[in-house]
């Protein structure tokens, strides 16, 4: 990952001033190969799959081919991971891209990765953030190949303390209790609207659900202990030019949107079924092969950086070089505390206070 930021560093300011298309393109494959290295460890080493349920037309003619706005549930731990499963057998995971917290970005390896790639950082102030979206999806959907931008409306992961908050939030209101999602907030959803007319022709609402009753839990730790997990998601492609114009009328358009997606969820939670209960028509699953550059992509980057440590321990043993073996040794658990940071960035009991109960502001 740091060898990766390094290369995006020096690309970043020798050759985006002069060929901003062509560092784009670069960026793609450096994003790809670091992406992918979670990937392997979902796909090659834990064996897990993902069961999506999609309109074959929508598959063949439009995924893979479009800049989209994807718009996902966000209640698991590794939700973000099944949607690079998604994303890469579409051939866009070097070009996926997010609304995220500008705290992110100083976080080594993926998020200085991410603000290389012209992530959509945040600073939860509005009138920054309207200022920080207009230029940044102008930025992002400039881009010369498709680019998939991930927008998590409920502004925080799903937990029971603020699925609480929320429900409590929604009867105050006399809006509709969601069972399985947080209400969405709307102000970062109509201030992309603008941007995104003209430039990017399609929603993706994505629907992501695991069985309650599964032998392995959809976490971090189960994949990592080369546990399999088996996710199961619906996607729907909605055209950006059924969202009203009207600012107040396209909230409404979200929050329906969410309406939908509780039934789909709660559909798939009571029957087995996305389709049961939602009032959705039914469509073919797609259970995608893994494809094998993930697998070359871990192995060749493991083959170096074992190689490379190997030597470097070995050369500095034999050398006696006590004080460059002990800052080797010293990098190497340096690492490792940033790895499992990161891990625990992803855990539910980590998840963002924002839109919880003391966070008022919808």
């Amino acid at each position: 990952g740091l060898v990766i930021n390094l290369v995006q560093l020096i690309l970043h300011l020798t050759l985006k001033p002069f060929n901003v298309v062509l560092f784009r393109r670069i960026m793609f494959y450096l994003c790809y190969s670091l992406n992918s290295q979670l990937l392997f460890v979902a796909e090659w080493y834990s064996n897990s799959k993902l069961h999506v349920y999609i309109d074959p037309d929508d598959l063949e003619k439009f995924c893979g081919k479009e800049h989209v706005l994807l718009m996902m549930n966000h209640t698991y731990e590794i939700d973000w991971l099944a949607g690079w499963m998604f994303t890469e057998k579409n051939h866009v995971l070097g070009n996926c891209k997010a609304y995220a917290k500008k705290a992110i970005s100083y976080v080594p390896a993926i998020g200085w990765a991410w603000y290389f790639a012209e992530f959509v950082f945040l600073e939860r102030s509005y009138d920054k953030d309207k200022e920080i979206i207009a230029r940044q999806l102008k930025e992002v959907f400039a881009y010369p190949d498709p680019v998939w931008l991930l927008l998590n409306a409920e502004g925080t992961r799903f937990t029971p303390k603020k699925h609480e908050a929320s429900v409590k939030f929604a009867q105050e209101r006399g809006m509709t209790v969601l069972k399985h999602h947080l209400i969405p907030r709307t102000k970062g959803f109509i201030a992309s609207l603008p941007t995104l007319r003209g430039r990017c022709p399609a929603i993706y609402d994505v629907n992501l659900a695991f069985r309650k009753d599964a032998k392995h839990p959809p976490t971090i730790s189960t994949i990592l202990n080369g546990y399999p997990i088996e996710g199961y998601m619906f996607v729907r492609r909605i055209p950006l030019e059924n969202v009203p114009e009207d600012e107040t009328a396209a909230a409404e358009w979200l929050q329906n949107l969410f309406r939908e997606k509780d039934r789909i969820i709660d559909s798939f939670h009571t029957t087995g079924s996305f389709f049961e209960t939602s009032g959705f028509k039914e469509v073919p699953v797609k259970q995608f092969k893994y494809r094998p550059y993930n697998l070359l992509n871990f192995a060749l980057w493991s083959l170096f950086s074992i190689s490379l440590i190997l030597y470097y321990l070995v050369s500095s043993f034999l050398a006696q070089n006590w004080i460059g073996l002990s800052i080797a040794v010293g990098i190497l658990l340096a690492i490792y505390v940033m790895m499992v940071k990161s891990i625990n960035m992803s855990k539910i009991s980590k998840a963002s206070s924002y839109g919880s109960e003391t966070s008022k502001s919808k």
